[in-house]
């Protein structure tokens, strides 16, 4: 048997998610992340509930956070009769979940530098390009 849920996402909660968002997470992904760390499982009705999301938008939250693998499905169970219900938990331990996105930022802040620096050369090339004619132009020679 399931044990006993708490259904409200807490101002410590809304904290963590807000500063998992600034991060980089899309919102409510950031969202269920903030219930999967809870270390219990959920059902993607339980998320939508505790989240004060809607059925799509947990979709959404779960496809993306399942795609970076830090959840998983881990069964299925039946609700009497119907589609069976899909059970959810973090898939990785939480500083496993932490030292990805610090990997991701630290990745594409290390790409923007050597983007930085691309444009530092072509502009440099370009000037020097343009500081080069300018002297061998003869129309500039000659007044």
């Amino acid at each position: 048997m399931r044990e006993k849920i708490s259904l409200q996402f807490s101002e410590r909660d809304e904290e963590i998610a807000v500063l998992f968002h600034e991060i980089g997470i899309l919102k409510n992904s950031s969202r269920v992340l903030t219930i999967a760390i809870r270390g219990k499982e959920f059902t993607a009705r339980e998320m939508e509930r505790i989240c004060d999301l809607r059925q799509p938008e947990v979709s959404i939250a779960i496809k993306d956070l399942i795609s970076k693998k830090w959840i998983k499905i881990t069964r299925n169970w039946m609700e009497k009769k119907g589609r069976p219900v899909l059970v959810y938990r973090l898939n990785k331990e939480l500083d496993d979940i932490l030292d990805d996105i610090k990997g991701n930022i630290l990745g594409s802040s290390g790409r923007k530098i050597i983007d930085i620096e691309r444009v530092r050369e072509l502009i440099r090339s370009q000037q020097s390009e343009f500081s080069y004619s300018q002297v061998t132009d003869p129309l500039v020679a000659s007044s």
